[in-house]
């Protein structure tokens, strides 16, 4: 049987596991991502952990000469180098990523393959998560960002440019505040990223006058809970945001399946309802039967999909 590292590589975290030709995660390792200590380090990090998983699989009698990366960033998957990325990890644009593991692990350059995270994460789910058998499926992560990927036939659509997938940099007409668009991330501003995103909601909550104890999105939905109006109202209009903007994807892309992931994702019914009823009334009559499924792979999603990538 074959077998492959896949490494889902964040500006927090890095993971990594052996998987096998069936897409099952037989060992797996995670580190903190040396995300203030520039790309070459970040490199130096990656390599050593994947030599740790090489070795403990060779020991198990599994030797494995490629690997698939889905990192932070725009990836350019055609020459494996990352072409832009937020400071979470410093100096982290302009990375020859597959070449420099490639040269750090002794293997040859094609048995490297990288793709942005969010894809490398739809792609596992397509092929054996939430959206497995399907001939096309369309995944949006609602958390710290807003990310999504359209995989077609075992393959998740790049762009162009490579920057397919930014699903959470289109206009919405929730991501206002006093008849001004709230800023993004981005440098734009009115984008759904603005309002939906975890962190959105938590900014929303303070905009509505919230008590400053609420510290963070887990405390805001806490306090929801608890029958706080501040907080419902921030969820809601989240929510709301996520599943109008979702709803749109669909009526463009008309995908097979939807998978939606993330920390809202996981957040329960008080986001899942208000999102699933937006999405419902923004839905073209053809289009009201799509499945809309929570992710099923959790946090291996993205090694899975990243080994997806060389095992092909």
């Amino acid at each position: 049987m074959m077998y492959a590292i896949g490494v889902d590589l964040g500006g927090t975290k890095t993971a990594a596991g052996v998987v096998s030709a069936a897409g099952d995660v037989l060992l797996m390792e995670t580190i903190p991502t040396l995300n203030r200590a520039g790309g070459e380090a970040v490199l130096d990090a990656t390599a050593a952990l994947v030599s740790g998983l090489r070795e403990r699989a060779a020991a198990e009698g599994m030797s494995i000469g490629r690997v698939g990366i889905g990192s932070a960033g725009v990836i350019d998957a055609g020459r494996g180098v990352v072409v832009s990325a937020t400071e979470s990890i410093y100096g982290w644009a302009g990375t020859a990523l597959t070449e420099g593991l490639a040269g750090r692990l002794g293997l040859a350059p094609e048995d490297v393959c990288a793709v942005n995270d969010v894809h490398a994460h739809a792609l596992g789910e397509a092929w054996r998560g939430a959206a497995a058998g399907s001939a096309s499926s369309l995944l949006v992560a609602f958390g710290t960002g807003v990310g999504g990927s359209l995989v077609l036939d075992g393959k998740p659509v790049l762009g162009h440019r490579y920057v397919g997938g930014h699903v959470g940099h289109f206009a919405s007409p929730y991501a206002y505040h006093d008849g001004k668009p709230l800023p993004c991330v981005c440098g734009g501003a009115g984008h759904v990223e603005a309002v939906a995103s975890g962190p959105a909601i938590h900014a929303s909550y303070e905009r509505l006058g919230g008590a400053p104890e609420a510290v963070d999105t887990h405390a805001v939905f806490a306090l929801a809970k608890e029958g706080n109006a501040e907080a419902g109202r921030a969820i809601l209009a989240g929510a709301r945001a996520a599943g109008q903007a979702l709803a749109g994807l669909i009526n463009i892309l008309d995908p097979a399946v939807v998978v939606v992931s993330g920390g809202l994702a996981a957040a329960g019914d008080a986001w899942w309802t208000p999102m699933k009823t937006a999405l419902r009334h923004e839905l073209l009559d053809p289009l009201i039967g799509v499945p809309v499924l929570p992710a099923g792979l959790g946090n291996s999603a993205a090694i899975v999909g990243a080994a997806r990538l060389v095992l092909n």
